[in-house]
């Protein structure tokens, strides 16, 4: 960790959090001395309101090493992140000092807000190994991390770095390399825009700190909380802002002169005037909107990561898009081109939007459930990180759908249905469930059922993965698969019970079936979580795996799976699913006519001749 300022050390201590050994190197011993004593500082609030122990603190402090001496720090590092101050010519000094001393395989990253790390790499010894990873303030708390690609990146450090992001218990999201990245590109303009506002007394201060609070449901608004981050950081901002995409971003006068006075607003001064909260609504939806599909539509992060962001590292209650679905797409376009009339065509429209808008389309559609493919191999992942994947109706959709195009992929031997992020899912979102009367509720349930049906019918081997959490829905839907492989730290269980209702999906009959009427009663009735150890034990969890290793382990032993006889897997899931639940002289039946059948493919001549000529067969599924 190059550089022990507030930054600094807050990245280090999340590092060091997160078990790593972690060297943190600054030229003057006084910086580390300070750097030392915040991380002590926010560590001792942490055992005051009961978030660790003095254990846990004192585990984490004997991981730093502090020094001055940078070819010491960085021997032998896999990663070295950069937090120094946020001048190019500071931070490009260092990266020529650590280009001759660092190890070649080591990835390193500059941790900033507003600097171009595609200029920053230039003249690094190994570019396809520097990155920007941009932590929000404080780094240590904060669970946004945005995770920067620049133009020589390679795919495979970013996703190493997002897998850092996820052993920091952070929340990554990718972006490309433009100014501002993601969050910072809609969020200090906002900051700006209220500024702008008041200096154009369009509306006083109090007025537009009310409206920002509560149109993203913050606790702090623009004027509070530029008092509590500091006036220079938006006003600095806004400069590198404006030298990429123009005037529209060009610092408001009120925020120079606010900035310039180094005074902090007193919007407790104004009084709110309620006849001007619709219009300040318009500007700021305006600005928000138009700048999160601009930069979608450029490419620099997809509209789930830009809500991730949103949510996550501003904690607002809800994303740009999400909130342009709440007014739908029409509307969204309609204040968006208001808001750029004041501009002259400086403020661009983005076309998708327009598109959108003018197909009459009521939200911009976002993706919950990914899927990647490698050959045979195919990961369904859940993908909201934010809410620990919880399941909506979106999610289930989404699901049913990846699962349905999955049935006709060519050449698909095993699917693994896990989360994106370490954990699998924490249940039903009850966010939207609380909103659902009787009839809903039910149907809910059977929506739910389908989707756990069709994963047990799948026509090829469907493993689930389970890190972190699977409670609720979450081990419904894990139940659903053919078999359950879970990290060794994850937890398991159907906690329905907690909030008055109980298992719909299927979970309470696959459970006892499972392990026995008795056991199930119990995990249920008692409505606690059980570790993966003792899911284990009850036969719920097939194999234990490493929380380092497990995704390797599961992908190798997917491909283990995907050299089998693909027909054979398929009939004789088939034999298992339906001679469960059959007398066995019918199930014997079954096999025995299912298990003929396989003389006739040609995967069995294949097969049987591969091993007697000793080479491994290679089946194509006939």
């Amino acid at each position: 960790m190059l550089g022990a300022g507030n930054m600094g050390s807050g990245i280090a201590q999340a590092c060091a959090g997160a078990g790593f050994e972690v060297r943190v190197r600054d030229v003057d011993g006084e910086i580390l001395a300070r750097g030392r004593a915040s991380v002590e500082r926010t560590l001792q609030g942490g055992i005051d309101r009961k978030k660790i122990t003095a254990e846990q603190r004192d585990q984490i402090l004997g991981h730093l090493r502090f020094t001055t001496d940078l070819p010491a720090a960085v021997e032998g590092c896999r990663l070295v992140i950069e937090a120094v101050f946020e001048e190019e010519s500071v931070k490009r000094a260092v990266f020529t000092e650590v280009g001759v001393h660092a190890p070649a395989d080591a990835i390193v990253a500059t941790n900033t807000s507003s600097l171009s790390v595609s200029r920053l790499a230039e003249g690094f010894p190994h570019p396809g190994r520097f990155a920007g990873l941009h932590f929000f303030y404080p780094a240590a708390i904060n669970r946004l991390l945005e995770v920067v690609g620049g133009t020589a990146t390679d795919p495979g450090t970013l996703a190493t770095l997002e897998q850092l992001g996820y052993r920091l218990r952070k929340i990554p999201i990718r972006t490309s390399d433009r100014a501002g990245f993601a969050v910072n590109r809609f969020f200090v303009p906002y900051l700006n825009e209220s500024a702008r506002m008041a200096g154009e007394s369009f509306a006083s201060l109090a007025t537009i700190e009310e409206v920002g609070r509560g149109l993203f449901g913050t606790t702090l608004g623009p004027f509070e909380l530029m008092n509590v981050t500091g006036v220079p950081i938006a006003y600095h901002s806004m400069g590198s802002l404006e030298a990429a995409f123009g005037a529209p971003y060009a610092a408001a006068p009120a925020l120079r002169e606010q900035f310039e006075r180094k005074q902090p607003w007193n919007w407790k001064g104004t009084s709110v005037e309620p006849d001007r909260r619709a219009a300040v609504k318009e500007r700021l939806l305006g600005l928000v909107f138009g700048i999160a599909a601009e930069l979608v539509e450029e490419g620099v992060a997809s509209p789930e990561a830009t809500d991730r962001g949103a949510v996550v590292g501003l904690r607002w209650s809800r994303g740009p898009f999400e909130m342009m679905g709440e007014e739908t797409l029409p509307r969204a376009l309609a204040v968006v081109e208001a808001y750029a009339a004041r501009w002259n065509g400086a403020f661009p429209v983005a076309p998708e939007l327009r598109r959108r808008a003018g197909e009459k389309q009521p939200h911009w559609p976002l993706r919950w459930v990914r899927v990647q493919r490698d050959g045979p191999v195919a990961w369904v992942l859940l993908d909201r990180p934010e809410v620990l994947n919880s399941l909506n109706s979106a999610v289930l959709a989404q699901l049913g759908e990846a699962f349905g195009e999955l049935e006709h992929a060519e050449g698909l031997r095993v699917v693994v249905l896990a989360g994106s992020s370490p954990v699998f899912a924490a249940g039903a979102d009850i966010a939207e469930m609380a909103r659902k009367d009787l009839l809903e509720g039910r149907a809910f349930g059977f929506v739910g059922q389908a989707l756990c049906r069709r994963i047990e019918e799948f026509p090829t081997p469907v493993i689930a993965f389970v890190e972190g959490y699977a409670l609720g829905g979450g081990l419904e839907l894990a139940l659903a698969c053919d078999f359950v492989v879970a990290s060794d730290e994850a937890k398991l269980g159907l906690p329905e019970a907690t909030v008055g209702i109980h298992p719909g999906f299927g979970g309470a009959s696959r459970l006892t079936r499972t392990i026995g009427r008795a056991a199930a009663k119990y995990l249920i009735y008692t409505a606690q979580p059980i570790s993966a150890s003792e899911a284990a034990r009850l036969g719920v969890v097939t194999l234990l795996v490493p929380r380092e290793t497990g995704r390797a382990e599961v992908e190798a032993m997917a491909r283990t799976i995907a050299s089998r006889a693909p027909l054979a897997l398929a009939w004789v899931k088939r034999v298992i699913n339906r001679g469960m639940d059959s007398p066995l002289d019918v199930a014997l039946r079954l096999e025995g006519e299912s298990a003929g059948y396989t003389f006739a493919t040609e995967d069995r001549t294949e097969g049987m001749r591969a091993f007697l000529e000793r080479r491994p067969a290679k089946f194509e599924g006939r």
